[in-house]
C-alpha cells in the first residue's frame, strides 16, 4: 500500500509553523531519494534554522513512501520511551503538569509515547534515556510508517496538523532540565539511564595475564579486548558513553579496532554507521585505552581466559591480523549504509562568452550603455539591456515553443564598480520613447504591491539595487513579515505563468474588484548586488528549491576597470529610439490601442511565433543532452533546479537577440544560439564555483569555506602555516586546526613539509 504522507499532510503542516523535512521509508532518519533509491539526508539539520518553502515540498511530494518529520527548534518534543503502559502515563501526566497540557501527543510504538511543545527559545535536547528531549538540531517522526509495528504513527487527541506552533503550550530549557529530573525518579531503578561507571572502584583487583604481567594501561590485544566488549552491552548508551568506549577501543588497538567499533556499536537500534565511521575518524585518544575496557567488564562479571593475553608486549605476531574477518564483514555490511562520494560540480560545457559579441537594438543599446559610463561594465550593461528589451517585447514574441522574453537577471560587482549607470540608461530610454508605464517602480514594498503592478501592466520592467539586501528579507520566512516573503513566491510563480493566465490568490475578504487574473504576464527582473550581501542572503535552501536558479547570475570579470574619464553626456541617438520603440509595437495581431497590453483574460494576445534555424536547433539540442547527462549524474541534489532551468534561460535569451536583431522578421539564428548557450554557461558555472566557496548554511560551515577559499588563493605554491594563522585570525587555535584536519580528511587540501633556513615548515595546498 503507497502511503504518500507528504502529498496530503505537508502544506498544512507548513502553514502551522512547522518546519518539515522528508523521512525514508521504514526508517526514523531523514532521508532524500537520490538515483533511484533512500540514502540518508545530509544535512538535513538545516530546516531547523528556517521555514520550509513549497518549492521544496513539491520535490518531497514526488519520492516515493515519503514520511514526515518535524524539525526542533520552534518546537521540542518530550519522549517517553517507556514500555510499562502505566509508568509512561504517569510520566505524561507529569510533562502535563509541569510543562503544560500540550494537544499533540504522538503514538508509535504503545505506550511509548512523545509530546510536542513550542519553544521560547531554541536549546539544545536532553538524553537520559528512556527519556528525551528532542530539540535544536533534532528531529521527531510525525506521520510515516512505524519501522516495528508497521502501522502509521497516529496522534490520539489532536492531529499535528490540525494545529499551530503558536498555539501550543510554551516551555524553556530550564523546565524540561527540571521535568527531566522529576520524572527519572518515577521510574524504576532498572528503567533508569544505563551509565557507565567513570572512577576505578578501589576494591577491584588488577587483571593478570597468563604471562603474570598487570595490565591496567592504554594497549591491549584484540583477542582481550573483543572478548572484554561482550560483557559491556550497548543497550543504547548515552552518547558520550559510547563516546567513551569508541576512545578506549581506539586507544586500545588503533585502527585496527574500526571494525569492532563499528560491530559494537551495531548492536544499538540507533545505530547508523556513517555517524560511527565520521565518529571513528574524529577519535584521538591519548589515555583512555584497554585498562578502561578491562575494568568495566570485569564491574560486569568478565574473567579472561587465561590464555588470553591482555598486554600486547607479549604477542608474538603469526599469521593474519585477528581482525581480519570481522573488518571483512564489517566493511560488506556497510556499503548500502555509506551514501555515494560527492559527484564532480557540474560545470557547463561551451564555448567563451564575450558579452559584446552582440548586434542589432540589443548591440546598440549596450554600446551606448558603455561609451557613456565611467567604469564601463560590459557585463552589467548586457543584463540589464536583456531585460529591458524583454520587457518591451513581452506578450509580442514567443519561442516556437512558446517560450517568452521575460528574465531575471542579476547583476553582481563591488561596491563603487558602476552598478547604476546602465540603470540610469534604461529609465532614460524608456522616457524618452513614451514607454515610462513599462518601468516598475525603484522598490518592491510588498507581493500585493507587486501584483497590483504587473495586473496595472502585465510587461513590465523592476530594475532593483541592492537586491542582495531584498533577498535577505524575502527568503528569511522565519523573522520576515509575511507580506516581504509573499514577493519572492510571486516572482516564482509569475517567471511560470508568462505563457498562460496567472490566476490571482483568493482571499477571505475579497476587495470590490476581486480577483485578478493576468494574461500572459511578463514580468522582468534585474538586480544589482555585491557579493558580500549577495551570498550572506542566501541558504542551500534558495539553491535546491528552485527560486535562485530562475534567476542569471552575471558576475563581473573585473569590479574597478580603468575609468574612461568622466560620464560622458551624451543623447540616445535617434535610431536607438526607434529601434526600441518598433520593439514594443511589434509582433501582435490584435486590433486597437488595448490589444496586448491590459490584463484581463478577456484580451487578445496573440504573440508572433519567432522561428529558428537549422544551426540554432543543433546548438540547443547538443545543450539540452549536455544538461540532461548532468542531471541524471546530479539528480536530487542542490544542482538539479540551477541545470534545469539552463536550456530554458538560453531559449529566452536568444529569443532576445533574435528580436532585437530585427523586430518585425525576428528569427533565432545560429550565433543567437551560441551566444545565449554561452552567457548561460557563464552564468552557471560562476555560480556553482561560488555555491560551492561562499554558500554556508550556519557559522562553522562558512568557517570551512573561508579557509578553504584563503588556501586556494594561495595558488600552486600553497601557504605556510605561519601565513595561514595571520590570514585566519577570525578563528582561535582550535577551531583552525580542526578545520584544517577536516579539509585534509575530506581531501579538499593536501598537505606538503618544505625545507626552511631553520626547520621544515608545513604548506598546505589545494587539491
Amino acid at each position: 500500500m503507497v502511503h504518500n504522507f507528504m502529498d496530503k499532510y505537508g502544506e498544512r503542516l507548513i502553514a502551522g509553523g512547522f518546519s518539515i523535512l522528508p523521512i525514508a521509508p521504514g526508517k526514523k532518519y531523514p532521508g532524500a531519494y537520490q538515483r533511484g533509491a533512500w540514502r540518508p539526508y545530509k544535512g538535513w539539520n538545516k530546516h531547523a534554522e528556517r521555514a520550509t518553502t513549497l518549492n521544496e515540498l513539491s520535490i518531497w511530494r514526488q519520492w516515493p513512501d515519503a514520511g514526515i518529520g518535524v524539525a526542533c527548534g520552534n518546537v521540542a518534543a518530550i519522549d517517553i520511551d517507556v514500555s510499562d503502559a502505566i509508568i509512561a502515563q504517569q510520566v505524561e501526566d507529569l510533562a502535563r503538569e509541569r510543562l503544560g497540557d500540550t494537544p499533540a501527543v504522538r503514538i508509535g510504538h504503545a505506550p511509548k509515547r512523545l509530546l510536542v511543545y513550542r519553544t521560547a527559545e531554541p536549546f539544545s535536547g536532553i538524553k537520559q534515556h528512556p527519556l528525551e528531549v528532542l530539540c535544536l538540531g533534532q528531529q521527531f517522526v510525525a506521520y510515516a510508517i512505524h519501522p516495528d509495528t508497521g502501522q502509521p504513527y497516529h496522534w490520539p487527541n489532536a492531529s499535528l496538523v490540525d494545529q499551530r506552533v503558536d498555539d501550543l503550550p510554551t516551555i524553556s530549557q530550564q523546565q524540561t532540565h527540571d521535568f527531566v529530573e522529576e520524572a527519572l525518579n518515577i521510574l524504576p531503578q532498572e528503567m533508569r539511564p544505563n551509565r557507565l561507571e567513570k572512577h576505578r572502584d578501589s576494591s577491584t583487583p588488577i587483571l593478570m595475564d597468563s604471562h603474570g604481567v598487570s595490565h591496567s594501561g592504554q594497549q591491549g590485544t584484540f583477542e582481550a579486548v573483543s572478548d572484554a566488549l561482550r560483557y559491556i552491552v550497548n543497550a543504547d548508551l548515552p552518547y558520550d558513553d559510547w563516546v567513551r568506549i569508541g576512545m578506549a577501543i581506539k586507544g586500545a588497538l588503533g585502527e585496527a579496532g574500526a571494525a569492532l567499533f563499528a560491530e559494537w556499536s551495531a548492536c544499538a537500534g540507533k545505530n547508523n554507521p556513517a555517524t560511527t565511521t565520521q565518529s571513528w575518524s574524529s577519535f584521538k585518544p591519548t589515555i583512555i585505552g584497554a585498562g578502561t575496557l578491562y575494568h568495566l567488564a570485569q564491574q560486569r562479571g568478565w574473567q579472561p581466559e587465561a590464555s588470553i593475553t591482555l598486554n600486547p608486549v607479549n604477542v608474538t605476531p603469526q599469521g593474519p591480523h585477528p581482525a581480519q574477518g570481522l573488518l571483512s564483514r564489517v566493511q560488506e555490511n556497510a556499503v548500502a549504509d555509506v551514501p555515494p562520494s560527492e559527484e564532480k560540480l557540474p560545470f557547463i560545457d561551451g564555448p567563451e562568452w564575450d558579452p559584446l559579441d552582440v548586434d542589432g537594438v540589443l548591440g546598440a543599446l549596450v554600446e551606448h550603455m558603455i561609451s557613456t559610463a565611467t567604469r564601463p561594465q560590459p557585463i552589467l550593461a548586457v543584463g540589464n539591456a536583456l531585460c529591458a528589451l524583454g520587457a518591451l517585447m513581452g506578450r509580442r514574441y514567443r519561442t516556437e515553443t512558446n517560450l517568452r522574453s521575460n528574465l531575471y537577471i542579476v547583476g553582481i560587482a563591488d561596491s563603487g564598480s558602476g552598478k547604476n549607470h546602465s540603470r540610469e540608461v534604461i529609465t532614460e530610454l524608456f522616457m524618452r520613447t513614451g514607454h515610462q508605464s513599462y518601468l516598475g517602480g525603484n522598490r518592491i514594498a510588498s507581493g500585493a504591491g507587486l501584483l497590483r503592478a504587473v495586473y496595472e501592466h502585465p510587461a513590465i520592467l523592476f530594475q532593483q539595487d541592492e537586491f542582495g539586501m531584498f533577498l535577505q528579507a524575502a527568503a528569511d520566512r522565519r523573522r520576515s513579515p509575511r507580506h516581504i516573503t509573499d514577493i519572492l513566491d510571486l516572482m516564482t510563480e509569475l517567471y511560470s505563468s508568462a505563457s498562460t493566465t496567472f490566476l490571482g490568490p483568493e482571499y477571505a475578504v475579497k476587495d470590490k474588484s476581486g480577483r485578478k487574473d493576468i494574461n500572459q504576464p511578463c514580468l522582468c527582473v534585474y538586480g544589482t548586488t555585491t557579493p558580500v550581501l549577495f551570498w550572506s542572503a542566501l541558504r542551500s535552501a534558495n539553491v535546491a528549491d528552485g527560486s535562485l536558479a530562475r534567476f542569471v547570475m552575471l558576475k563581473t570579470r573585473d569590479d574597478y576597470p580603468d575609468p574612461v574619464g568622466a560620464n560622458v553626456i551624451r543623447p540616445i541617438p535617434d535610431h536607438l529610439l526607434q529601434a526600441v520603440t518598433a520593439i514594443a509595437n511589434g509582433g501582435s495581431s490584435g486590433g486597437g490601442n488595448l490589444s496586448g497590453v491590459t490584463a484581463t483574460p478577456e484580451t487578445s494576445v496573440e504573440p508572433m511565433i519567432v522561428p529558428m534555424e537549422q544551426g540554432a536547433r543543433t546548438v540547443f539540442d547538443e545543450l539540452s543532452c549536455q544538461v540532461m547527462s548532468k542531471l541524471k549524474t546530479c539528480r536530487s541534489t542542490q544542482w538539479s533546479s540551477i541545470l534545469a532551468r539552463v536550456w530554458e534561460n538560453a531559449s529566452k535569451i536568444a529569443l532576445v537577440r533574435g528580436v532585437s536583431a530585427n523586430p518585425h522578421a525576428p528569427l533565432i539564428r545560429q550565433e543567437d544560439a551560441v551566444w545565449a548557450s554561452a552567457l548561460v554557461g557563464y552564468a552557471v558555472n560562476r555560480l556553482i564555483e561560488d555555491v560551492e566557496q561562499h554558500l554556508a548554511d550556519n557559522q562553522t560551515e562558512q568557517n570551512h569555506k573561508r579557509v578553504l577559499t584563503i588556501i586556494r588563493a594561495a595558488g600552486r605554491q600553497g601557504i605556510p602555516r605561519n601565513r595561514l594563522t595571520r590570514k585566519t585570525q577570525f578563528l582561535n587555535e582550535r577551531e583552525r586546526r580542526e578545520i584544517v584536519q577536516a579539509l585534509l580528511e575530506g581531501g579538499q587540501i593536501v598537505a606538503d613539509v618544505k625545507p626552511t633556513r631553520t626547520q621544515p615548515g608545513m604548506v598546505y595546498k589545494a587539491a
